[in-house]
């Protein structure tokens, strides 16, 4: 960080002993010292991981996606005794968002969005880069898989912790665009018990076990 002592340090002791004139070397140097603090800030003020408000705005603008959503999303306003809206899951309903639906996302979950659509820019189209991309936004506890049908379908699977109301409203509605041409997302499911793999049989890891260990799946 640039000080104005970087300068005026540098002034020999025949002149650093005069007032006036180290007041006239302040006054021009502490310009140009502010501008080179300005500009050394502005690497973290557009970076992903910091940005907030406007500076994230303009990141999504640069990636190509904006928070504001087109169709609201009903049902994740934060609501007590209503499962999957309530603490950690459901969001709080803005002074200024419609009664119909959240139309404007937050900053995290927004910076989420932003990071999976830098995935989808650089996507390879392979449905295992779709998974990894997918778990990328999403918390260490949640497993995300896909299930190809081999008939242009595919599902989409979310295992252990469940992620909040809002991301699993952006993933059912085809917001996250991690999907390879022509194929059509058949059904997307989410276990039923936080923290729990799906239930299947044939196999027992974090994304499908069995009896004792997995959860119905819940249709989003």
């Amino acid at each position: 960080m640039a000080n104005l002592d970087d300068y005026s340090n540098l002034i020999t002791s025949r002149h650093n002993d005069k007032p006036k004139f180290m007041a006239v070397v302040a006054a021009i140097c502490q310009p140009m010292v502010d501008g080179i603090n300005f500009l050394a800030s502005m690497p973290d003020d557009f970076d992903l991981d910091m940005a907030v408000g406007v500076q994230l705005d303009a990141v999504g603008e640069w990636v190509g996606i904006s928070r504001h959503i087109a169709v609201p999303l009903a049902g994740v306003y934060f609501s007590l005794d209503v499962a999957g809206v309530g603490f950690d899951q459901g969001s709080w309903k803005g002074p200024f968002d419609p009664d119909s639906g959240l139309t404007t996302l937050d900053d995290d979950t927004y910076r989420r969005l932003i990071r999976a659509k830098i995935g989808a820019n650089r996507w390879d189209g392979t449905l295992e880069s779709s998974a990894a991309i997918l778990n990328s936004i999403f918390d260490a506890d949640t497993f995300v898989f896909i299930e190809d049908h081999q008939d242009m379908t595919m599902t989409i699977g979310v295992a252990g912790k469940i992620p909040s109301a809002v991301l699993l409203a952006l993933l059912s509605g085809g917001y996250i665009p991690i999907k390879p041409a022509g194929v059509r997302v058949s059904i997307t499911v989410v276990t039923s018990q936080d923290g729990a793999p799906l239930f299947g049989f044939d196999m027992s890891n974090q994304y499908v076990a069995g009896f004792d260990s997995g959860s119905w799946a819940r249709t989003l």
